[in-house]
């Protein structure tokens, strides 16, 4: 047996957004970068998409459709010709809507290809009741899922899934922050926040319809105590902004657009307490693991959370955090008050610095690295 050095050296990562705020595949091409891979990531531009400045290569589709069965179509469309006519490399597709043009393109020149899925995606809840829809994404992926050997997920709840439907155990890459402070470099006043008030906050990319949101503005609408900061992008932020325009909710809200995550991280390190209120309404929900609650105990706040599994798990090891009982306006506000008084246990500075040093990028991503490390060098 001897060792070979594997001459591809250029790893191709895929993704169906505009590369902007996806902290995950953010953190994997940097990881990646570590082991002298040329990393390239691939998405689509849209007309509000930012200008990127990364160490990496990347490249953007400009596409005639940005919703709908007709964006999904042309963008494995386009994504399958450029990858044609690139070097051979190593594939590394996130979720599935990527899937199928790279695992033929890995085919067809014969090079490894690692799945990455963020989530258990047929049970997202925007195609269950579009039956063809689901149909078209299970084929593809009860079709080459079975054929793969290299697959990660977000969660070990939701390996097991994957374990049950094809005998196949991803391994478990949770997206959580890296182990780098982020330092205080603005005040609660610079950032619009009352000085009287507890503020909470709630960020993210997903800020989405029945999430929690809509119960929670509702909740900070019936009380004076607490300020709330939402900070992020989803597609019910528009009827948060409008309802926030009653006089019930006069000077309790501030609304910030989705940020660059050190300076999205300014709001969290200001706050007192962060939420995430995901709902159980179904598997894929349930099953989550938000990677919210670890940027609010890295930025050293208790969190507020719902009971879903995967999230009680992290609130019993490590007591950073409390569910509450319903999205009741008065459960989600004794949430708010017991999450405060977590601060004043002699326990929870300890408690918050366990969590962050156990559960960093850095010790997560090991794995991921010694897979790539194998493809870089193999044993023969």
């Amino acid at each position: 047996m001897s060792l070979k050095i594997n001459k591809i050296k250029t790893v191709i990562i895929s993704v169906t957004n505009d590369l902007s705020f996806d902290q995950r595949v953010s953190k994997v091409c940097d990881s990646l970068m570590q082991l002298d891979l040329e990393v390239v990531l691939v998405g689509r531009k849209l007309k509000n998409s930012k200008s990127l400045d990364r160490k990496y290569k990347t490249k953007r589709f400009k596409l005639l459709f940005n919703k709908g069965f007709l964006f999904y179509a042309e963008f494995n469309l386009r994504l399958f010709l450029w990858l044609l006519y690139q070097k051979k490399s190593i594939y590394h597709a996130n979720d599935l809507d990527t899937l199928l043009p790279m695992w033929l393109i890995s085919k067809i020149k014969r090079s490894n290809i690692v799945y990455d899925s963020h989530e258990y995606f047929l049970g997202v809840p925007e195609i269950q009741k579009r039956l063809f829809v689901k149909k078209v994404w299970g084929s593809i992926e009860r079709f080459i899922f079975p054929r793969l050997k290299y697959v990660f997920t977000v969660n070990k709840s939701i390996a097991n899934l994957y374990y049950k439907d094809y005998n196949i155990m991803p391994k478990v890459l949770r997206n959580l922050p890296t182990s780098n402070s982020v330092d205080k470099i603005k005040t609660a006043k610079e950032l619009g926040f009352p000085t009287k008030k507890k503020i909470v906050i709630l960020q993210g990319a997903g800020i989405n319809i029945h999430r929690g949101s809509e119960e929670l503005i509702e909740a900070i609408s019936s009380q004076d105590e607490f300020f709330l900061c939402i900070v992020g992008k989803g597609d019910v932020l528009q009827y948060l902004k409008d309802r926030a325009k009653r006089s019930d909710l006069k000077n309790k809200v501030l609304f910030v657009d989705a940020l660059p995550y050190v300076e999205m991280m300014q709001y969290t390190i200001n706050a007192d307490v962060g939420v995430s209120f995901d709902k159980a309404s179904n598997i894929n929900h349930e099953l989550s693991l938000p990677n919210k609650i670890f940027d609010y105990a890295k930025a050293g706040i208790p969190f507020v959370a719902t009971n879903l599994l995967e999230v009680t798990k992290i609130i019993k090891n490590y007591s950073t955090g409390v569910t509450v009982k319903s999205l009741k306006k008065e459960d989600i506000i004794t949430g708010l008050k017991k999450a405060i008084h977590l601060k004043v246990n002699s326990d929870f500075r300890n408690n918050i610095n366990k969590m962050n040093r156990e559960l960093n990028w850095e010790k997560e991503s090991k794995e991921l690295m010694k897979l790539y490390q194998s493809f870089l060098v193999g044993l023969f």
